[in-house]
């Protein structure tokens, strides 16, 4: 029988996690949540842009805690612990891309109740943190011996993020460096980073230094950049680089980076992808080293990742893929450790 699923928010993640529910062979939606007044009672699908899929959105919180289902894919903008506790506590699992990637000594007992009362799992997943950051490095780190370094890095173009008021409010793209000095990023993004620099170091055995190396740069434009927040003037922040990292003795032993731009034009300093372009990367400094680069995450061009952005489909179907593995784990947090390997699904038409 399908697992039944509800899909939590229809943002750029959500409607792909959608489309990616409706794909796999061992699922089923059965309920979603939206926002906003004008998409409740829609059809998913037509919210979505999909043919029909006889499930309607809702906004009414209650009635989808009381809904039966056995996982709700939770991707809004920002998580709620409190709602992720009802959620679980109402013998749901939870799959989302927000955190809990390895929460470590971090305070989480409320949710760990919560699991216990619904016998449910709570799985944290996604590609950047959720993939690159852990699961692909210590799959690699397999190969080699006397590891001394770990890098997880991504190189993308903002411009094709469809998202204007996350871009301008958020991440503070076209501020002044002075008001991006203060961007929240480097606290909301570092939280769930150093899950997985958590993972990675016990995971290998580091035995790091107390205080993480946090770094945040900044890139003017000196000419407009045309932008999904509109033209930014010179002067004002077109690209983005933040850094996180974790010491032994002082010298780093796993680094993770993120370097967002508008474009690599009209930037000062003058930064660059580099050859490779847009892409992700881990690197393993051990015996032998260990270098691999993923493409195809980003879109061919602009206007392709606005209508459709690879990499926040592959953040879904990570998630989308874990849930038949969390709905048969243990009770509790379960993380990439505690789970099977994770595997996608073939298309339809393809499958026994």
């Amino acid at each position: 029988m399908s697992l039944k699923v509800i899909q939590w928010a229809t943002g750029g993640v959500g409607r792909a996690a959608i489309e990616g529910i409706i794909a796999h062979p061992d699922l089923e939606l059965v309920g979603c949540w939206v926002h906003s007044e004008d998409k409740a009672g829609r059809d998913v699908g037509t919210i979505c842009g999909l043919d029909p899929t006889g499930v309607t959105a809702s906004n009414d919180i209650d009635a989808l805690v009381e809904m039966a289902a056995d996982c709700v894919m939770y991707s809004p903008i920002m998580a709620d612990p409190s709602l992720v506790s009802r959620l679980l506590a109402s013998g749901k699992n939870v799959v989302t891309p927000l955190n809990w990637f390895y929460p470590g000594q971090r305070d989480v007992a409320d949710l760990e109740q919560a699991c216990r009362t619904g016998n449910s799992s709570l799985h944290g997943s996604g590609i950047h943190p959720g993939g690159i950051t852990e699961r692909f490095p210590l799959m690699v780190s397999a190969l080699s011996s006397a590891i001394t370094h770990v890098r997880a890095e991504e190189f993308s173009d903002i411009r094709t993020y469809g998202a204007p008021a996350v871009i301008s409010d958020i991440m503070l793209f076209g501020k002044t460096p002075e008001q991006a000095a203060a961007s929240p990023m480097v606290k909301f993004l570092g939280a769930g980073f150093m899950q997985s620099m958590d993972m990675v170091a016990t995971t290998l055995g580091f035995a790091v230094d107390p205080e993480a190396i946090t770094r945040h740069e900044v890139a003017v434009a000196t000419r407009n950049i045309p932008s999904p927040i509109g033209d930014i003037a010179p002067g004002l922040v077109a690209a983005q680089r933040f850094t996180w990292q974790y010491t032994v003795a002082g010298e780093p032993v796993i680094t993770v980076r993120v370097n967002w731009f508008m474009g690599e034009e009209n930037l000062e300093p003058a930064w660059t992808f580099g050859a490779e372009g847009e892409r992700f990367e881990v690197e393993v400094t051990g015996d032998p080293p260990a270098h691999v680069t993923f493409h195809g995450w980003h879109p061919e061009s602009i206007a392709a990742g606005l209508e459709r952005n690879p990499g926040i489909v592959a953040t879904a179907n990570h998630c989308v893929s874990a849930i038949p593995y969390v709905c048969a784990a243990d009770t509790g947090i379960r993380t990439y450790l505690d789970l099977p390997m994770i595997a996608g699904r073939a298309a339809p038409g393809l499958s026994k």
